[in-house]
């Protein structure tokens, strides 16, 4: 394993325990300006609209496990499909589960860190 790989595998260590503390700048700051956001049934979206969205998460609990199943870097790009399994608990002990598979584009900025530019996300609902 490479550097590059090294530091993108941290990237969503990080965005997972950040995801978990609900540190929302934290999981921002992996996040190009330019990203675009596509899960199903909704029009793509940014940056914007996915802090928008995370600002209602403080009322969750968010558990989750993350397995990198491809991992390719090319340059400054890398692309990874991820597993990933997430269980949000609402302050009433209601809890959604959510698995599935996301595809992630990745680009090296100028200062060297990699941010998510292009995410797929198709977790879907589990019972």
């Amino acid at each position: 394993m490479n550097e590059d790989e090294r530091a993108i595998r941290a990237l969503i260590e990080n965005w997972m325990a950040a995801t978990k503390a609900g540190d929302v700048e934290a999981v921002l700051d992996l996040i190009a300006d330019d990203v675009v956001f596509m899960v199903p049934g909704a029009e793509p979206f940014g940056k914007q609209a996915f802090a928008a969205a995370l600002a209602g998460l403080g009322q969750f609990t968010i558990e989750g496990r993350s397995e990198i199943r491809e991992l390719q870097v090319v340059g400054d790009f890398a692309w990874l499909r991820n597993h990933i399994e997430m269980t949000a608990t609402s302050t009433d002990g209601k809890a959604v589960r959510r698995s599935g598979y996301t595809l992630t584009i990745l680009r090296k900025q100028a200062d060297g860190r990699w941010q998510l530019a292009r995410d797929a996300n198709l977790l879907t609902e589990r019972p």
